[in-house]
């Protein structure tokens, strides 16, 4: 009978498989590099201070703080904004004027932001 640690041509096939597995399921939670043009992003970032401020920190109660959002979730949110499948008045329209381009940059701008929080006292 082998030992537990015999070769056993099946069980390392299998090993193999779960490690890469897992390998990929990290990597595809790793941080990806920036998609989008940083100074592009905050030139662009001007139509958005309305509501957003342009370090995104809204002091408008019907708008988020978009600030150090994570770049995918951003990307994300306005590439659903303008096919539609996310709904506002006033974000559908300004959604729909950005290229993919725009939105790549937007959110790397809003992505860069450092938010840090103080508890009070």
């Amino acid at each position: 009978m082998p030992g537990p640690f015999s070769f056993r041509p099946g069980l390392f096939m299998n090993d193999m498989k779960i490690t890469l597995l897992i390998a990929a399921s990290l990597l595809a939670f790793a941080v990806p590099a920036s998609a989008g043009d940083l100074m592009a992003g905050k030139a662009k970032a001007g139509m958005c201070v309305n509501c957003h401020e342009l370090d995104g920190s809204s002091q408008r109660p019907d708008a988020p703080h978009i600030g150090g959002q994570l770049e995918t979730y951003l990307a994300e949110q306005l590439h659903h904004y303008k096919s539609g499948k996310r709904k506002h008045a006033i974000m559908t329209v300004i959604a729909k004027s950005l290229s993919d381009t725009d939105i790549a940059n937007l959110a790397s701008w809003f992505a860069a932001i450092k938010v840090t929080r103080t508890p009070p006292d």
